[in-house]
């Protein structure tokens, strides 16, 4: 089995990080372990890992953690913005688009109508 495959298997950060032999402090990964783990992903799909052996392949997916395990001791899961609902939250709110009524499409009572 591939390391690539091994790591698919995990779930916990912890376990990632156990895996590839990176250190860490539990503190740290309380707070932003998805953020982790998400910001690790994007640096592995970007990497092509066709041409490495396995050992290179877990060395590669180890720098990648060490790396973004790295950018969130230099900053935060807000200050990142890796999911939806962080970008959102700083999005700016668009103006509601006023409705448009023709001026055709309106009529008047007549005498004796009510409405």
């Amino acid at each position: 089995m591939s390391i690539l495959d091994e790591l698919r298997k995990l779930s916990a950060a912890e376990e990632f990080f156990d895996m590839l032999g990176v250190p860490y402090e539990p503190a740290v990964v309380h707070v932003a372990r998805l953020h982790i783990l998400r910001r690790m992903g994007q640096y592995i799909v970007d990497s092509d890992f066709s041409a490495l052996s396995d050992e290179e392949t877990k060395a590669a997916c180890a720098t990648h953690l060490a790396q973004a395990y790295e950018d969130f001791t230099k900053s935060s899961p807000i200050a990142e913005r890796l999911f939806k609902v962080h970008k959102d939250a700083v999005k700016p709110k668009e103006e509601p688009k006023p409705t448009f009524v023709q001026l055709g499409s309106l009529t008047a009572p007549t005498a004796g109508q009510t409405s």
